[in-house]
């Protein structure tokens, strides 16, 4: 019994599962703190300030605390839209590396002098 809970807690998937929760979990930390120490406070609080609704989440009527499922909505959109873009970047920043990586192993193509000269030394083995 011992050895097979070695062999699932040893097994490939669940520590490659384990290492991307934990991933997951830090770049989690990283948008949440994009957004509430950066988006927020440049983007959302002025935008908030001008339509007079600074404290969204006390809003209510008739005791229904809609406001707060209006904040969560909003916080929802904005870390959504700055995942979104954060994620957009990784990818153009992948292609880009991986476009480069395709340009310098592919062979130079030969210029228009060695071709030349190949057609030449063809020419005088005939």
């Amino acid at each position: 019994m011992l050895k097979d809970l070695k062999e699932f807690l040893l097994r490939g998937n669940v520590v490659d599962l384990a290492v991307g929760v934990i991933i997951a979990s830090a770049f989690g930390a990283i948008v949440t703190s994009l957004v509430n120490d950066i988006i927020t406070p440049l983007i959302l609080n002025p935008a908030l300030k001008d339509a007079n609704v600074e404290r969204i989440a006390e809003l209510s009527w008739n005791g229904v605390g809609y406001g707060s499922f209006l904040s969560a909505v909003i916080n929802f959109l904005v870390v959504g839209t700055v995942l979104f873009f954060v994620i957009k970047g990784i990818e153009k920043a992948q292609n880009l590396r991986k476009k480069e990586e395709v340009v310098e192993e592919a062979p130079a193509a030969p210029t228009e002098l060695e071709v030349l000269q190949e057609i030449k030394a063809l020419l005088e083995k005939k």
